[in-house]
């Protein structure tokens, strides 16, 4: 039994000394004399010493307290039985641990680049600004990116609804909670157990209230249990996060505690490799898919934070939601021209769906340009064509604006499930002029045009 001592503590930071010993990185440490506390071994700390991540019992911790070492990873119960349950990062829910017939560690390689398998197929969520502007990919990572309030969580919760309840969807789900409100969650549990889909869904929680340990380590417990559905059970998976900028957040109170060199942007000097070990073991393989979205808090509606920027490379849709389009009365706040999809080639939507997208992207960013000329002098100094192209645009706008089924009850308006091929067909008519006589306020909120 390999026996260490505590030197220190700072905050969720122990500093442990062993003697003659030398623990991996990711081991599991207890106390000697409670095997409740949970440390993992996380770097060097200098001669002898280690700095250990400390999950549970902080409280009973205290200098010169002996440590034993494991010789175990951080591991997670992984399997079907953890579907219809809500979790901690252990593992547990209100009765106690999942019984589970396997565990895993939460620290994997991501698969090698031959048994990746690039994504080729839409996704639908009947939401119309999405599946026209920036399709999701099936098999592909989506970030829907926003600043606080302007939407991110209700629309990860209405693509929940209309993939898994609505569409049908037979993948398994895998929902992971990371540093956002726990009254979120409740109200998705609710939702999925109301429309009888909770049993094909794991959820993960690791709220604002936790410490910065377990909310660093719940995204990696999330993932555990995707790999293990995707890779064993050859299931094909849905992989919701909600939100990673807490998980960047929490890496770095961490660092903080170690008294590690900020990069230059502030954050730890880690913040790349973290993020990669995480979103590249996201993919798809030859055993089956996993289609993961996430949300990504904007700090200060500021898009070139560090935290967000390094996110943007491993994305096959970005999604942006604008505070200018939340002000202006549209949901969802989709910023149309901002948003984009490797999944705009003619070879995956059809060669349709790209003209008219093309047509369509041209007419907003004419009238984006006409827009300060209008509030200076008004729509009536524009030529001819420029009032033409002005006005099919606050059509379009317009029409890419719906109600939510989860959003109902607060509303009071029934939600809308608009096929894409319809939605297509609808902006082919827009831009051909075909409404050219109709007001554009008559397009708010309408669902398809009939």
């Amino acid at each position: 039994m390999i026996k260490g001592r505590i030197k220190s503590l700072s905050g969720n930071i122990a500093t442990i000394e062993f003697l003659g010993y030398s623990p991996k990185i990711h081991e599991m440490a207890t106390l000697e004399n409670d095997r409740t506390v949970q440390i993992e071994i996380l770097k060097s700390a200098g001669r002898d010493q280690y700095f250990g991540l400390v999950y549970s019992g902080v409280d009973k911790i205290n200098k010169g307290k002996k440590v034993i070492a494991t010789g175990l990873p951080f591991e997670i119960p992984v399997g079907r039985e953890l579907l219809g349950h809500v979790i901690n990062i252990f593992g547990e829910n209100d009765g106690g641990p999942v019984k589970t017939k396997e565990k895993r560690s939460i620290f994997h390689n991501s698969p090698s680049v031959l048994s990746a398998h690039p994504p080729i197929e839409i996704e639908e969520t009947g939401i119309k600004a999405i599946d026209f502007f920036c399709p999701i990919l099936r098999g592909g990572k989506t970030g829907l990116f926003g600043g606080a309030g302007v939407g991110k969580t209700i629309l990860l919760t209405e693509i929940i609804h209309n993939v898994v309840v609505l569409a049908g969807s037979k993948s398994s789900c895998v929902f992971t909670g990371v540093g956002e409100r726990i009254r979120e969650g409740q109200e998705l549990y609710e939702s999925l157990k109301n429309n009888q889909v909770l049993p094909q869904v794991a959820m993960v929680f690791g709220q604002m209230g936790e410490n910065a340990a377990i909310r660093f380590r719940t995204a990696f417990s999330g993932v555990t249990i995707g790999e293990y559905l995707r890779d064993e059970e050859r299931q094909d998976v849905l992989f919701f996060i909600d939100n990673i900028f807490r998980f960047a957040q929490a890496g770095y109170e961490l660092s903080t505690l170690m008294n590690s060199i900020p990069s230059e942007g502030g954050y730890q000097p880690d913040l790349t490799s973290e993020m990669a070990d995480f979103h590249e073991r996201l993919v798809s393989t030859d055993q089956a898919s996993m289609t993961t979205v996430e949300t990504i808090f904007i700090p200060s509606d500021d898009v070139t934070d560090p935290a967000v920027q390094e996110v943007f490379p491993y994305l096959d849709t970005n999604v942006i939601l604008s505070r200018k389009v939340y002000q202006e009365g549209r949901f969802p706040a989709i910023d149309l021209l901002s948003s984009t999809s490797s999944g705009l080639g003619a070879d995956i939507v059809g060669e349709t769906h790209e003209k008219v997208l093309r047509v369509a992207q041209g007419i907003l960013k004419k009238a984006s340009s006409l827009e300060r000329i209008v509030s200076l002098v008004g729509e009536g100094e524009l030529s001819s064509a420029d009032k033409v192209i002005y006005k099919r645009a606050g059509i379009i706008k317009n029409y890419m604006t719906q109600n939510f089924f989860v959003a109902e009850h607060q509303t009071g308006k029934k939600g809308n499930f608009i096929k894409r091929q319809k939605t297509v067909a609808d902006v082919k008519d827009i831009v051909e002029g075909k409404y050219d006589a109709k007001d554009p306020g008559e397009f708010l909120y309408i669902g398809n045009v009939k």
